[in-house]
């Protein structure tokens, strides 16, 4: 397995001005609780988002969308079949897409039986917290409902693993995040414990990683310069008068996130 590198600011920018000059289609079907902020966060970095859910529509729209995110949330069986019908359309087209597996491995076997049938449509990135991605490998994993309570540093080789398995990248956030494809890892320290305090923090990370892998050569490091800018805004977001203002702020640091500094 692979020592990680760390990712460092000056590797954003070719990837920020990308999405700024690209103004990517995000197709987002993701969870009930966090669209409206997922959609603004999009926005934010300069993505434009779609929230399209109809499995009459999910197929034909992924072949307008320069890509997809797909998060289980709040799956249910009409989602499920809007999902299982975009991730074979994205797989059919090779459009990027991103699988948000949350709260797999919680005793809830419906939503981890779609979860790992998604895997097999090969998404291009798994976004999840460490206890999600040893869980996804098959290991022992320990959760809260949605909140992992397992370390990504000890869940790295089980990263490593799924990232070959599936030929995907694995991007498994946490204290550090990690971003991995099996071969090559990058490792991101940072953020703000503010960020596990505002609800769709993670989901709206996934719709990043699917704005900033959109018609990019090099979807590891892209992945990575995601979960990077995401953990900077959280450290430059203000946190003194409360989280309300915390989340506002997030979106103006990563609506004016400037890689030179």
């Amino acid at each position: 397995m692979s020592v990680a590198k760390s990712f460092q600011i000056t590797q954003t920018a070719p990837f920020i001005n990308h999405i700024k000059q690209q103004r990517p289609l995000v197709h987002c079907i993701t969870n009930d609780v966090v669209q409206n902020f997922t959609a603004n966060v999009l926005l934010a970095i300069g993505a434009s988002p779609a929230m399209v859910i109809a499995e009459q529509e999910v197929a034909e729209f992924v072949n307008i969308a320069d890509s997809l995110l797909i998060n289980i949330g709040t799956i249910h069986s009409n989602t499920a079949q809007s999902m299982l019908l975009a991730a074979a359309k994205a797989q059919q087209t090779q459009t990027p897409w991103v699988l948000d597996p949350v709260a797999v491995g919680t005793a809830l076997n419906y939503r981890t039986e779609i979860a790992h049938q998604l895997l097999s449509f090969n998404p291009t990135v798994t976004r999840g917290n460490a206890s999600e991605i040893l869980a996804l490998n098959g290991q022992k994993s320990f959760s809260k409902g949605p909140d992992g309570q397992d370390t990504t540093q000890s869940a790295l080789n089980a990263a490593q693993e799924l990232a070959q398995k599936y030929q995907t990248i694995v991007a498994m956030t946490g204290d550090v995040d990690y971003i991995t494809n099996g071969n090559s890892t990058y490792s991101i320290t940072g953020g703000d414990i503010a960020l596990t305090k505002v609800t769709g923090t993670g989901c709206s990370l996934s719709a990043m990683v699917a704005a900033f892998i959109a018609n990019s050569p090099d979807p590891l490091s892209a992945t990575a310069c995601a979960c990077f800018m995401m953990k900077k805004a959280g450290e430059l977001a203000n946190k003194q008068q409360g989280l309300g203002t915390f989340s506002i702020s997030l979106l103006d640091q990563l609506s004016t996130f400037n890689p030179s500094l």
